[in-house]
């Protein structure tokens, strides 16, 4: 292992060595020769050969720059950013809500860790492994911790580095990369090289009609003959990439057996996953120990790690705004909020305005209660956030895979529950409504046009065919679809606001008076009604009690 140090400190240092050898003996014959004159001359020449000397040194420095920087991959230039593996500290009890590509990624391990025994039996190890999945999953954290658990060095690069508006800027530095790992992995016994957002220029390449290619195409080239050449090399060298981007966006050059072998998808967290995430993120905090993990775990549906340490810190942040010393279920609450709905605008708003707003509320509210399969309402306010004159705030009460077409028409008749109950109570609406139509209208024409869930279940993509290539009477047909789901939910929502009138009349003015209502608050009105929640309901009440 001494050698192999000294080998590699000999490559990554020869030019100096050889330069600071040559000056040592172009330096050591002046010398000599000087010893051999009379003093006199030997003062007159050493003056002049000091002056000369300053010149020739600045001269030859100014040179040597401006050519290592220019002509040697100066605007090439890789940054370096190894880190060893150790260096990196983050071990397997670290990383929490993802225990599906955690047990990959500890196989990974157990293959850098046993080469010998793979090699043995005429195994080859894994070249390449790619992580896909949303952002803010812990792809990058995963990675650091494959490098410290191996105990290799770890060089960490983003794919947008490699691209420049420079020919071969991007080729080179892929080069140098793969150079720098080589040797790290000959000397350290491995290497992993981690490449972020890799679809930077990993996607699909794209060539033009004359022949030629992208800058980006040739530095993916470039990256796909280096991760050829680790086949025919001893170096132990991992590619790790991450992207956010759909697969299908990738090369299929890179995904191929052989580069990519192996594909991870880190995917959010489940819900004990997210307890436990919570339960981590919380413990680096002083919080109250009998604030209930558990509920915030279930409200954090679809939340990633980082949503989740985000709300964990912006909730410390809110306590020591408010001089508490621990952080409380209110202050949890609050940065989940605030984080999902923005930021509240105790502006002055007209009593004209507050019972728009609170009717309209009012509609989202009854309609999301009574008829959504999934979603239950945690809040509603007609306190203004961001563009919003008020919000009403709703999410499932579990993890979903797939939404059926109860979903979708449930969520259409949510979204025009608004303008219908400003239409019932005021007989006319507002400009409040148009961003609820405009999702409304995209998920009805996405039912009808992609998922075969029209009246008359038209199957088949049509928003796939070019929309020269179908003839009138079929976008008549599908268009003409898509409006009858709007009318028929808003006739549904109507009949709903108006039967349960008593109802809708009680929440819109607890709203004018309150401004805010709390999950539990929603809750205790409508059981006053004699109204229980259809989701709890239907789950936990046994038909036969």
């Amino acid at each position: 292992m001494f050698w192999r140090k000294l080998k590699l400190f000999w490559w990554n240092h020869w030019i100096k060595i050889t330069v600071i050898a040559w000056v040592i003996f172009i330096f050591w014959i002046p010398i000599a020769a000087l010893g051999s004159i009379d003093s006199y001359q030997r003062s007159y020449m050493v003056a002049w050969l000091s002056t000369m000397g300053l010149q020739a040194t600045i001269s030859a420095v100014i040179f040597v720059v401006l050519y290592s920087w220019v002509l040697q991959g100066g605007l090439q230039k890789l940054k370096k950013r190894k880190i060893r593996g150790e260096g990196v500290d983050v071990h397997w009890k670290d990383v929490i809500g993802m225990e599906g590509a955690k047990l990959e990624a500890k196989e990974l391990v157990g293959l850098i860790q046993d080469r010998a025994r793979i090699k043995k039996i005429g195994g080859s190890i894994i070249r390449g492994m790619l992580m896909m999945g949303p952002p803010g999953c812990g792809k990058t954290y995963l990675a650091k911790a494959i490098a410290t658990e191996a105990g290799i060095p770890f060089i960490s690069m983003s794919g947008s580095e490699f691209v420049e508006v420079f020919v071969g800027v991007g080729a080179s530095r892929v080069r140098q990369l793969f150079q720098k790992a080589r040797r790290l992995a000959y000397a350290d016994g491995g290497c992993i090289v981690f490449i972020d957002e890799i679809d930077a220029v990993g996607r699909k390449r794209v060539f033009s009609a004359f022949g030629g290619t992208e800058e980006t195409n040739s530095t993916q080239n470039q990256l796909l003959a280096e991760m050829d050449g680790l086949k025919d090399k001893d170096e132990n060298v991992i590619v790790i990439g991450a992207t956010n981007a759909p697969e299908d966006s990738i090369d299929e050059a890179l995904l191929r057996p052989g580069r990519f072998d192996r594909k991870i998808y880190v995917d959010r967290p489940d819900l004990q996953e997210r307890e436990d995430l919570f339960k981590y993120y919380l413990s680096r905090v002083k919080y109250d120990q009998t604030l209930d993990i558990a509920r915030f775990a279930r409200k954090a549906v679809r939340k990633s790690p980082a949503d989740i340490a985000n709300i964990a810190k912006e909730a410390a942040l809110i306590a020591t705004r408010t001089k508490n010393d621990t952080v409380t279920a209110d202050h949890l609450s609050e940065a989940m909020e605030r984080i999902d709905l923005g930021l509240k605008k105790y502006r002055k708003v007209s009593d004209k305005e507050k019972s728009i707003t609170a009717y309209h509320e009012t509609g989202h509210l009854i309609v999301t209660y009574l008829i959504h399969p999934t979603d239950d309402v945690f809040k509603a306010s007609i306190i203004p956030r961001g563009p919003a004159g008020g919000v009403t705030y709703s999410l499932p009460m579990e993890d979903e895979m797939f939404r059926n077409r109860d979903w979708f028409l449930a969520e259409i008749r949510v979204l025009i529950a608004g303008y219908v109950a400003e239409k019932i109570k005021f007989g006319v609406t507002s400009s409040g409504v148009s961003s609820d139509f405009q999702h409304a209208m995209r998920l009805a024409h996405h039912m009808v046009w992609r998922l075969g869930m029209g009246k008359s279940e038209s199957l088949g993509d049509y928003a796939s065919i070019p929309s020269e290539q179908l003839s009138g009477s079929v976008k008549d047909k599908l268009n003409a679809e898509t409006h009858e789901i709007i009318q028929s939910c808003m006739k549904n929502v109507e009949d709903l606001l108006k039967k349960e009138h008593v109802i809708f009349e009680r929440f819109a003015q607890e709203l004018i008076q309150r401004e805010e209502l709390d999950y539990d608050e929603i809750e205790a009105i409508f059981k006053e009604y004699g109204k229980s929640n259809p989701r709890v309901t239907a789950k936990y009440i046994p038909k036969n009690p």
